[in-house]
């Protein structure tokens, strides 16, 4: 492949063969020296229009342990704040050098159309959109579920209970996507001002109580941070009343099978949709999910920039 913007893009078969990729990666941060040859005179430009700690940082050593030259631009700094548009700004990194553009924007759809309208021939990888997509973080977490799940290769039949702001949650619908391509059966819960009408179309089943979704025993249970930056008006009574409600307390964690896994996308906002003693409790998933990205942006940005584009 030669970008990477939806999960759409993807088949059953390519998106294993990435998780099988990254699984094989991921050893590289075992070694001594963590370092591949791979990317080895490629320039990977991460072009960030919001700010993100976590996810830029996880591209940059990504990029870094495959030997790629990386460059950070924020919009705050560049001349996006000077009001050039996005087609010059991409321009220019090209002309600069840039072989993929790692591109998180507020904009719903901005990686899709700086992909297909030809302005530059670099790679582009989709780092979240708007409240559309974010693919590598879909990537990470069923990689991380396979890591624990009885199959090595798939996730047929695993039941996965997605919880919270579904409403803002670019990474509820590239999950929702990837969960179905791999055959696990998701579950989306939240009060019905976070819950988008129509998104049951993307393959999942909705409900509007996470005591009740719980009784159905789920395998997983993927908490979503309260993304109050994208709210614009009131969508829950209080804070208290979502955590009444909504919140992986330690009531609801008690009721949680031996054996079942607990993963938030972070950065978690502890005491509101997730107690500290769920966020630290053994069957936490949170910190491998962290671990897990770098893999996975590897193989992401090698599958991009090797072999032509070629999978």
């Amino acid at each position: 492949m030669r970008h990477l913007t939806s999960i759409r893009e993807l088949t059953r078969e390519s998106a294993i063969a990435l998780l099988d990729n990254a699984q094989e990666l991921a050893q590289v941060g075992d070694r001594e020296v963590k370092k591949l040859p791979a990317l080895r005179g490629k320039t990977v430009v991460n072009l960030f229009f919001e700010n993100s700690t976590r996810t830029r940082i996880s591209f940059e050593i990504a990029a870094k342990r495959l030997s790629a030259d990386v460059i950070n631009v924020s919009a705050e700094s560049s001349s996006v704040s000077k009001g050039e548009s996005l087609k010059d700004t991409a321009q220019t990194l090209e002309a600069l050098g840039a072989d993929a553009i790692v591109l998180r924007h507020p904009m719903s759809g901005a990686p899709k159309i700086l992909a297909a309208q030809g302005w530059t021939k670099a790679s582009i990888v989709n780092a979240g959109d708007g409240s559309h997509e974010h693919p590598t973080q879909a990537l990470l977490d069923a990689l991380t579920l396979r890591q624990v799940a009885a199959s090595s290769t798939d996730l047929a039949g695993l039941r996965v209970l997605i919880v919270g702001d579904i409403l803002h949650s670019r990474v509820a619908r590239s999950n929702i996507l990837l969960l179905n391509l791999l055959g696990a059966n998701v579950e989306i819960c939240g009060p019905e001002a976070l819950v988008p009408s129509g998104i049951e179309e993307l393959g999942a089943s909705i409900s509007h109580s996470f005591d009740q979704a719980l009784e159905r025993n789920p395998d997983a249970v993927m908490m979503l941070r309260i993304q109050k930056e994208r709210m614009d008006g009131s969508y829950f009574e209080s804070p208290a009343a979502y955590g009444r409600d909504w919140s992986l307390n330690s009531e609801r964690l008690s009721k949680l099978r031996l054996n079942t896994k607990i993963l938030h996308p972070g950065p978690m906002n502890r005491g509101l949709e997730i107690s500290a003693e769920a966020a630290d409790d053994s069957r936490s998933l949170v910190l491998r999910q962290v671990a897990n990205g770098v893999a996975v942006r590897m193989a992401v940005l090698h599958n991009c920039l090797s072999s032509g584009g070629e999978s």
